[in-house]
């Protein structure tokens, strides 16, 4: 038996957004003495999904009753606003409307007040009169205010997270983008770009855009791939003319929610995103091209079957992407008074959505072990949200995948076991 001395660390996770920091979050507090590694290859946290998004806390209200992104959303945004509110973090509770601007959308609006209500949620419908009572420049035939939604600071969550860690005794390795994984019969160990030699008894691969390159390096089939897709945003000139969040009914053929308004928590407002696909994993604009990524994209028979079957749905996305006034139309749909001018670009974020072999866009979070591992295979939007009770499940799945090692934990708090 391999002895805790032979060991660098008891579990690794390998990436430095808010899923990995709150796993190794999670880990410190279910076994307080775990030793616990997080290697994150940019040069401090959240320098990807959760650092580029619309900074939503979402209410779980477009997600199917059971799934795991419905149940994780729904424990996870009264989780977030009271982690905020503890560590003096960014953030309000602002409820939201999603307007339908056409006959065709009524039914997908009336779906989402049954979802809402089976979740338990605070919804309420509202005509065309009462739409302008929340948001006066916003336009609509129907429309439902959830009350639960929010905003807040997911990067200054993640930054917080790590600083939690690091108190509890993790260790945080920056600038370490980790190249080969081998795995053994005691554990795996983890080699970084820059020679070192990590080994722990579980590795938890938590590495978003390449979590599928990352399963592969371990050995395993993830049955997936990512397909990155660029959510382009702007920043309107006028805040003044949005009070919260304003969305559209989402098509539910597609995990994407449309071009929404976001007053964020520092008094902005956001436009976006679009999405259109990246020629990289990191592809924050059009400029940015990996012809290695891109061909782990374009080799991946899902990728094709997308385009096959949702060519209209990408052409109107990839209009708005290249035309600011194709946009500009989109938005106006909802808020009439806006203009091109109105419209400054803000940073892009890009998406992590993973594909099965038939073109099949996952639509949940995908969880999955092997030995002495576990995959993080799609955790797209909500999971800043559920970043909470997503990292608490990761956790208990590799402390199960440690003990198979002979692993104990070292110490065990009244309240903090799993």
């Amino acid at each position: 038996m391999t002895t805790r001395a032979a060991y660098d660390s008891d579990v690794l996770v390998i990436g430095g957004g808010i899923v990995g920091l709150s796993t190794a979050y999670a880990l410190t507090r279910a076994a307080p003495g775990t030793r616990v590694t997080v290697l994150e290859k940019e040069p401090g946290p959240a320098r990807h999904q959760t650092g580029r998004n619309s900074g939503v806390i979402h209410s779980g209200i477009y997600y199917a009753p059971g799934s795991l992104k419905a149940r994780y959303a729904l424990r996870g945004a009264a989780e977030m606003a009271e982690f905020c509110a503890e560590h003096g973090i960014a953030h309000a509770v602002t409820g939201k409307l999603i307007v339908a601007t056409d006959r065709a959308e009524l039914p997908r609006l009336h779906a989402l007040v049954q979802r809402g209500r089976r979740h338990g949620l605070p919804v309420r419908e509202l005509g065309p009169a009462q739409i302008t009572e929340y948001e006066p420049a916003v336009r609509g035939l129907a429309a439902i205010h959830v009350g639960t939604t929010g905003v807040c600071d997911f990067a200054a969550v993640a930054t917080r997270l790590a600083a939690e860690v690091g108190a509890a005794g993790g260790v945080i390795r920056y600038g370490s983008d980790v190249v080969s994984v081998d795995r053994r019969s005691w554990g795996v160990a983890v080699r970084t770009a820059d020679g070192a030699v990590v080994r722990a008894r579980v590795l938890v691969n938590c590495a978003g855009l390449h979590c599928d390159r990352v399963a592969r390096l371990a050995g395993d089939d993830p049955g997936v791939r990512i397909v990155p897709f660029r959510g382009e945003y702007y920043e309107l000139t006028r805040p003044e003319l949005v009070r919260g969040l304003v969305y559209p009914v989402p098509d539910p053929a597609f995990p994407f929610l449309g071009v929404h308004l976001t007053r964020g928590h520092d008094g902005g407002v956001h436009v976006g995103p679009n999405a259109v696909p990246a020629l990289a994993r990191e592809g924050y604009d059009w400029s940015v091209v990996r012809p290695h990524e891109l061909a782990d994209t374009l080799t991946w028979p899902g990728a094709w079957r997308i385009a096959r079957r949702h060519w209209r749905y990408g052409a109107g996305e990839m209009r708005r992407s290249l035309s600011k006034q194709a946009f500009t139309s989109a938005v106006r749909r909802r808020l009439p008074d806006v203009t091109e001018a109105d419209l400054r670009p803000a940073p892009a974020g890009v998406r992590a959505q993973a594909v099965l072999r038939d073109g099949t866009l996952v639509d949940d979070f995908l969880i999955r072990e092997a030995p002495h591992t576990v995959h993080v295979l799609n955790a797209p939007s909500p999971a800043a949200t559920a970043s909470l009770p997503i990292g608490r499940e990761v956790a208990r799945r590799a402390l199960l995948r440690a003990r198979e090692t002979g692993w104990r934990p070292p110490a065990v708090e009244s309240g903090h076991c799993v």
